[in-house]
């Protein structure tokens, strides 16, 4: 079997034995033979019940954090931030993903449709760019920010941002159509190069609006501009979240003859791909962990669980 095939889909071990056996034409779905997801790895099944496990996170926890999100930005559309734009594509993007995963396992064990496995792929397409290009786009806006203040006043008309976003929603659109198609040599080079770009893009802000912070402090200790310290945070939190969840496909994938066959397909694959997955539930949950007031919680619980609202009285 292609190899590339397998990497077209974060469910490869789920399929492994179904594209092994057909091309997922009419007369493959109809066959009797019974999957499961630890087919090829029932002696090895600690990374795919890893991803499993993450999955239903993202469908539990993922699906509401982003919808809270997108609550949230609409409640304060009146008052927005310019990187606002982004958060909700994303979390839009993010809340898509989930969905899907729900109906990728309805697909696997009630449907065995070939069109629910190109929608599948599609999906995880857009999983694969939106995010990376999205938070690239937060990146960029607190870059401008924080080191060219002018250009930035002249550029916080939305029309920028809007026209952005459309070109990320087609570079997403266009790799997950490629990606949903199949059989294209080399394409994981693609994602690995994409999510090197985004990676390395991040650490190069980050770095840059610490020195434009150190710059910044005045004869106080802990003075700091208010709008600077917010985008040191932004940034901060993007950096964490493409590190934990971005670098381990990207960084273990390029060596894949060097692991046997086994090992790569029941471990390494399913748990870097797992690390990836993830971000769809982390990237909403950091943005809410900074509000005050959260969409839909009672004031309680947000007091309860966030030490904001505990250390805000202390403030001077």
């Amino acid at each position: 079997m292609d190899r590339r095939l397998q990497l077209d889909t974060r469910f490869s071990y789920i399929f492994r034995s179904n594209l092994r056996s057909s091309n997922l034409t009419t007369d493959s779905v109809n066959t009797t033979h019974h999957f499961s997801v630890f087919d090829g790895c029932e002696k090895m099944v600690a990374g795919v019940v890893f991803d499993l496990a993450i999955q239903c996170f993202n469908v539990i926890i993922g699906i509401p954090a982003n919808t809270m999100v997108i609550a949230n930005l609409i409640n304060t559309r009146k008052e927005p931030s310019t990187s606002d734009i982004f958060l909700g594509c994303l979390a839009f993007m993010d809340a898509y993903f989930g969905f899907m995963t729900i109906i990728a396992f309805l697909n696997f064990y009630l449907w065995t449709s070939p069109l629910g496995y190109k929608a599948m792929k599609f999906s995880y397409g857009v999983k694969d760019t939106s995010g990376p290009l999205f938070l690239s786009c937060v990146c960029l806006d607190r870059f401008i920010a924080v080191l060219f203040p002018i250009a930035f006043g002249q550029l916080k008309d939305i029309k920028y941002r809007i026209g952005l976003s459309i070109v990320v929603f087609l570079l997403t659109f266009a790799y997950a159509a490629a990606k949903s198609v199949g059989g294209l040599p080399n394409f994981e080079k693609v994602f690995t190069g994409e999510v090197l770009f985004a990676f390395t893009w991040m650490v190069v802000c980050n770095m840059a609006i610490m020195l434009a912070l150190k710059r910044s402090r005045g004869s106080g200790k802990d003075e700091m501009h208010p709008m600077k310290r917010k985008a040191f945070k932004m940034v901060l939190s993007i950096l964490i979240i493409i590190v934990s969840n971005y670098l381990p496909p990207v960084a273990l994938f390029p060596f894949e003859d060097h692991y046997q066959r086994e090992v790569f397909i029941c471990y390494v694959q399913p748990v870097c791909f797992a690390f990836l997955n993830i971000s769809s539930t982390i990237q909403p949950l950091t943005y809410l962990f900074r509000l005050e007031k959260v969409p839909f919680l009672p004031e309680s619980c947000v007091q309860k669980f966030c030490w904001k609202k505990q250390d805000k009285p202390t403030k001077q």
